[in-house]
């Protein structure tokens, strides 16, 4: 299911306001279309997948976080 210019663009506003971050950049994969990347600051953060079922439309956000990361953070 791909995505539309209109929904990236929809869904890099909703971000950006949800999460207080201007910095926050949603694109589309070039080799996955049916998902789309989100960024900060040009770093990968997390993928997001659409999914429609009996007309209604959601969007999932993957994130994983990896332990060393977390180490990073303290």
């Amino acid at each position: 299911m791909q995505f539309t210019a209109e929904e990236v663009s929809r869904l890099q506003s909703y971000l950006c306001h949800k999460l207080g971050n201007p910095d926050l950049t949603v694109r589309i994969r070039k080799n996955a279309p049916d998902s789309v990347e989100v960024l900060l600051k040009g770093e990968f953060l997390a993928t997001i997948y659409k999914d429609t079922d009996e007309g209604e439309t959601s969007y999932d956000l993957n994130m994983a976080i990896l332990d060393i990361d977390l180490a990073r953070a303290s």
